[in-house]
């Protein structure tokens, strides 16, 4: 009987690794499509944005859901779409990119809250997170790194000329798919290849 129990939870660990790699590789695709197609990526997250804006509306008309709810989505979509204006570029510290970070936060506890009071099924609590409170945040976190590979256009403050002051920054990558590009180079073995 012990051992039944020890081999499932090898299985249980084996298939969580399993997992991980699999959604890391799928990030790391994503990230690569971004990089490669930013201005379709921003229609892309544009139209998700409309949609989830839509659906907060049909949750307001169709449910009875705390008007609180509906308005601190409806006002996050809303900070969505101004960050969306300068895509792909994000400044962390900016005003739209902090309050999309508190509508975030108080929108996961608005949600919390509300779940642990009223009894829905747990396909309903996951298709809410999932749709309303997830699906755009996901996709702009994404393509964070598509800031990295965005050419200049202008240099502040400073005398050199914009391709040499881009090319000494190049090595300077702070984004998702550099993240996994350092994790790559140092994780996984280099092969080398054989010149005939």
């Amino acid at each position: 009987m012990w051992f039944l129990t020890l081999v499932t939870y090898i299985a249980i660990i084996i298939q969580i690794i399993f997992v991980t790699i699999a959604i890391a590789a799928g990030l790391y695709y994503l990230a690569e499509l971004v990089e490669e197609y930013t201005s379709v990526a921003k229609k892309f997250i544009w139209w998700l944005n409309a949609f989830t804006f839509i659906l907060y509306l049909s949750l307001w008309i169709f449910e009875r859901f705390p008007t609180s709810m509906i308005v601190c989505g409806l006002l996050a979509q809303v900070t969505h779409f101004v960050i969306l204006r300068n895509f792909p570029f994000v400044a962390f510290l900016s005003i739209e990119f902090v309050a999309t970070v508190l509508f975030i936060l108080i929108n996961h506890y608005l949600a919390f809250s509300y779940f642990a009071t009223v009894y829905h099924t747990f396909s309903e609590v996951i298709a809410y997170f999932t749709l309303f409170l997830w699906l755009v945040p996901f996709a702009l976190f994404v393509s964070l790194s598509a800031n990295d590979n965005v050419l200049p256009t202008s240099i502040d403050g400073t005398d050199a000329d914009v391709v040499s002051n881009y090319f000494s920054k190049k090595n300077k990558k702070f984004g998702l798919l550099a993240a996994f590009n350092y994790a790559k180079d140092t994780l996984l073995p280099v092969r080398t290849k054989k010149g005939f």
